[in-house]
């Protein structure tokens, strides 16, 4: 599937810049009759050539606009990459997107086995969650909790904790990002999604101490933003990069901020137009 169209507009803008070139050495060439007499014979070929070489340029434009697997932003001074890859193979911190009770049972139930946090469960606590309830318990500010002795109908833990609250464990950043209904389902109103972005940012820019930081598409899996169903991994990308250009978080050079998008998401995003978010 071609994510990005034939004439797609930033193709031609990108085309014209080498068309600009070309024509600017041509022009240069002709204007000041650098060609010698004899080989003007041979110069309608050279026009087709040229043209030939011209649509070359645009097809490998295009095609590689399709293909294109991560790109590099600068935003207000931040190095961002965007890019294909296992979250947890990056260097630095990590970020683990929990729900708001920090629950880990993963029974599919409350925690699904295929999800981010799931994984994270299982690959370092598969046989001593206590180890994880006890560090949360440890480690958690009272600030950042709302209440405690929830009812829930299947279960789970029964404190809630502020969303963007974050807890760090080793080189993981562990963040309670989805509010959870009596069902024990993952939902957010955009204004919570919005606003857990901004906050977290401005938590991650208090703990990062100038370390590479790596996140995950939020709300790219089972988590629902209400009244926006149809909203897709690439809006939920242009989201997180203009609060994060809205926020006062801030890499300093080396450190920058790396967006991981599994590789099954990868045709649903169009990494080619979110290059033209650098500028503005």
């Amino acid at each position: 599937m071609m994510k990005v169209k034939f004439l797609n507009k930033n193709v031609r803008n990108k085309f014209w810049i080498y068309f600009s070139v070309i024509s600017g050495v041509l022009s240069f060439i002709f204007l000041f009759g650098i060609i010698s007499d004899k080989y003007k014979e041979y110069l309608p070929y050279f026009g087709y050539l040229t043209f030939l070489v011209l649509i070359v340029i645009y097809l490998i434009i295009w095609y590689r606009a399709n293909t294109l697997t991560n790109i590099n932003i600068d935003i207000d001074g931040s190095r961002v990459i965007i890019k294909c890859g296992d979250l947890f193979s990056e260097e630095g911190l990590k970020a683990i997107s929990f729900n708001e009770y920090f629950d880990t049972i993963v029974d599919d139930k409350i925690i699904s086995s295929k999800s981010l946090n799931g994984i994270f469960i299982k690959r370092f606590f598969s046989n001593n969650i206590n180890e994880l309830n006890d560090y949360l318990i440890r480690n958690s500010d009272s600030s950042d909790i709302i209440g405690d002795g929830f009812v829930r109908i299947q279960g789970g833990k029964n404190i809630k904790f502020k969303l963007s609250t974050i807890i760090v464990y080793n080189d993981f950043l562990l963040t309670a990002f989805a509010k959870f209904d009596q069902y024990d389902k993952a939902t957010l109103t955009m204004p919570e999604y919005i606003e857990f972005l901004i906050n977290f940012w401005d938590r991650v820019n208090r703990v990062y101490a100038q370390k590479n930081v790596s996140v995950p598409i939020f709300g790219s899996g089972i988590t629902r933003i209400k009244e926006h169903k149809n909203i897709g991994d690439e809006d939920l990308l242009k989201i997180m990069l203009w609060t994060f250009r809205l926020s006062e978080m801030k890499f300093k050079y080396p450190a920058k901020l790396t967006i991981v998008i599994h590789e099954d998401k990868m045709d649903e995003i169009n990494l080619f137009n979110l290059k033209s978010i650098e500028l503005g």
